[in-house]
């Protein structure tokens, strides 16, 4: 039986008056959006954020940051590897979100008598200065230390991303990544350490990969108390286990760009200048 065409109008009409209606959008509310928190590359769980640098300024941050060695003196070296570089903080600069540590031929009389003929940069999250009351930017124990860099290739070259002790002692020294740059597929991975005995001693892997130089990659080290667990793309490459010689005192951060020394060798004449070891972040959790 067909319903009077008034009737039908009617439920049409009233079913439309039932249908939930949406309000406009108050312009003048503006919506809140709350920021991403980054986790760990490859890692699961819950993550506290330590520390970061994303580097999207126009400056290196020196509240987080130094460009030298503790032992600085207008500049600085490792001696003791006969590196051929004096580092420079000119040669650290902050570029369309990423960090540049720039190597550059380029000859120079340094403050310890020496005169050099490459200049580079370093960053270190621990002090300038061998007082050990002075500000650090970063100083911590245990946890999960990320950076997602672009390695520069080229004889002589050799780029490093490491830890040492907050006690201006060399020892123990946790290497996450270092790559000479005649081998860009290749990365180091070490722990310097005393033994009881008081003697030097090395535990090391070496893990072949893609041409580092070629593109971005993640670089990342878990340090627990139990273990040190290396990581590049977030994949493990190796684990160190032997609690007796696993760093248990606060350490700091370094990245640098060396040039020369007994390891690498000398740069030749195909290795190009200025050449930079760009970093996109670094993070730490816990």
């Amino acid at each position: 039986m067909k319903r009077p065409l008034i009737l039908r109008l009617f439920v049409i009409l009233f079913l439309t008056g039932c249908q939930t209606r949406v309000p406009a959008p108050d312009p003048d509310v503006i919506p809140v959006t709350l920021p991403v928190v980054p986790t760990p590359i490859g890692q699961s769980g819950e993550w506290d954020l330590l520390f970061s640098d994303e580097f999207n300024g126009t400056a290196l941050d020196p509240s987080k940051w130094t460009t030298c060695y503790w032992w600085n003196n207008g500049g600085c070296t490792i001696g003791s590897n006969n590196e051929l570089e004096w580092y420079q903080p000119e040669n650290v600069f902050v570029a369309d979100g990423h960090l540049h540590l720039q190597a550059q031929r380029k000859t120079i009389d340094a403050n310890n008598g020496e005169t050099y003929f490459f200049t580079s940069g370093i960053i270190s999250s621990g002090r300038s200065t061998s007082d050990q009351m002075g500000h650090a930017g970063l100083v911590f124990q245990y946890g999960y230390v990320e950076i997602k860099a672009k390695l520069p290739g080229g004889r002589g070259l050799w780029p490093a991303f490491w830890m040492l002790p907050d006690n201006n002692e060399s020892k123990p020294e946790v290497d996450i990544i270092e790559v000479l740059g005649h081998a860009p597929d290749t990365v180091h991975m070490a722990l310097h350490y005393h033994e009881l005995n008081g003697n030097d001693a090395r535990a090391k892997n070496v893990w072949a990969g893609p041409d580092f130089s070629a593109g971005w990659h993640t670089f990342a080290i878990a340090w627990q108390a139990d273990a040190l667990i290396w990581y590049v793309d977030g994949l493990e490459r190796w684990r160190y286990t032997d609690q007796l010689y696993i760093p248990n005192q606060p350490m700091y951060l370094l990245l640098n760009l060396a040039v020369g020394g007994d390891w690498p060798g000398a740069p030749e004449g195909s290795t190009i200048f200025p050449s930079d070891y760009e970093i996109d972040y670094v993070r730490v959790w816990r």
